[in-house]
């Protein structure tokens, strides 16, 4: 008598039949399975909600305790249309923002209208300043919708600053956004650079070029440490 087929593509017959001892309760418990040893390393700081405000500031909780930290704004809406989302930077306690930088500024969008969708450097976003205080607040979200009558236009997006407490380097940052631009289109904003300080940074602050920002939260996040 010819041998019984035992495998199948180097697969057990008896694992396959396995296959059909499956309950319903087996893969339900799929859904509950944890995995030890693996956890997200943000860490939420703290919250900034905006309400008719000229500025959000972040005057607490940049330190040595986390290498990275992530600023995720979500629904930064502004009182003027057609105006800028910027940020900059201090050291200790000074409260003067105006730390140098050297920065790039890429935009990429596309109109409600259609049209050709476009994607370019935009060198009048762009820094290239030195000296300590000559700086100025960096664009990282441009020509945003808002306004009275224009309640659905705003920008999220996340700025990332590396190593702020550093001492030795200047500090480098990266910022993603998208925006509802005050001419109907859809606006990615990528722009990157560096703090020309080897200064630790101690605050940020975030506002409108033009207005207040009428409404939207900035949450802080800690990345673990390397």
């Amino acid at each position: 008598m010819a041998n019984a087929v035992e495998k199948v593509n180097t697969i057990a017959i008896a694992d396959i039949e396995a296959i059909n001892t499956i309950t319903d309760d087996n893969l339900q418990a799929l859904n509950t399975l944890e995995f030890t040893g693996v956890t997200d390393a943000h860490t939420l700081i703290s919250t900034h909600t905006a309400s008719a405000s000229a500025t959000l500031d972040i005057t607490s909780g940049i330190d040595s305790t986390y290498d990275v930290y992530e600023f995720i704004y979500t629904n930064i809406h502004p009182a003027t249309d057609d105006t800028h989302f910027q940020f900059q930077v201090e050291t200790g306690s000074d409260s003067d923002y105006n730390h140098p930088m050297i920065t790039t500024y890429f935009q990429a969008y596309n109109a409600e209208s259609g049209g050709t969708p476009t994607l370019a450097y935009s060198g009048g976003n762009d820094q290239a300043t030195s000296g300590d205080g000559n700086g100025v607040f960096q664009n990282i979200a441009k020509e945003m919708g808002g306004g009275s009558g224009n309640d659905d236009e705003a920008a999220s997006g996340i700025l990332t600053l590396y190593d702020p407490s550093n001492t030795t380097y200047v500090k480098h940052f990266t910022s993603t956004s998208n925006c509802y631009q005050g001419g109907n289109t859809s606006m990615q904003a990528l722009v990157a650079g560096y703090i020309n300080t080897t200064t630790a940074i101690t605050r940020v602050r975030f506002k409108m070029s033009s207005g207040n920002i009428d409404e939207g939260v900035i949450k802080m996040y800690g990345l673990a440490t390397s």
